[in-house]
């Protein structure tokens, strides 16, 4: 792909994430209970609602157009990314938006200091911390409780690692390409 087509498209594959995810919670998955989130199994025999996997690819894309489009424009999605909440699913749009607000700040405060260590521990840590703040504030406000925490740190972790695996990967292969 041509370098001036990789940050629009990162762009808006971050922003897509934002809607899917909130889509994904009315309806992929099963209900546990009147009221609450569609769920998926995640592992280890936790549940969480089914948007979890998006919003770890999420916070996995977020710290991908920091490097490289920088952070103005990471704060540019942000601030679009969270109207596109409050579009598609109204009914818990209030919960989405804090929690997607305030988990990607907190992301990219902690990826943009641990980044100039390295940027694979930034991808961790940045994820792992943005994954609980999203969770916890997330179930708080949208479910009155923090029933599938567990579930939601699992999945957005294992998201995270998933993606950092994939991104290694790619990066070997790439490598092993330009020398032959």
């Amino acid at each position: 792909m041509k370098n001036s087509l990789k940050t629009p498209v990162l762009f808006a594959t971050y922003l897509a994430t934002i809607p899917l995810a909130n889509w994904f919670i009315n309806h992929i998955g099963s209900v546990g209970f009147p009221g609450g989130p569609h769920t998926i199994p995640v592992g280890f025999g936790y549940q969480a609602p089914s948007g979890v996997l998006l919003i770890g690819f999420a916070l996995f894309a977020r710290d991908l157009l920091q490097e490289r489009a920088g952070r103005k424009a990471v704060l540019v999605a942000i601030l679009v990314g969270l109207p596109l909440s409050v579009i598609v699913n109204p009914v818990i749009a209030f919960a989405s938006t804090v929690a997607f607000g305030v988990s990607e700040l907190a992301d990219f405060a902690i990826y943009d200091r641990l980044r100039q260590y390295s940027k694979s521990a930034g991808i961790f840590f940045s994820g792992l911390v943005g994954g609980v703040v999203d969770s916890m504030l997330f179930l708080w406000l949208a479910f009155g409780s923090i029933m599938f925490w567990q579930g939601q740190v699992i999945g957005k972790t294992l998201m995270t690692v998933a993606c950092l695996v994939v991104l290694k990967g790619t990066n070997v292969l790439f490598k092993r390409m330009s020398s032959v």
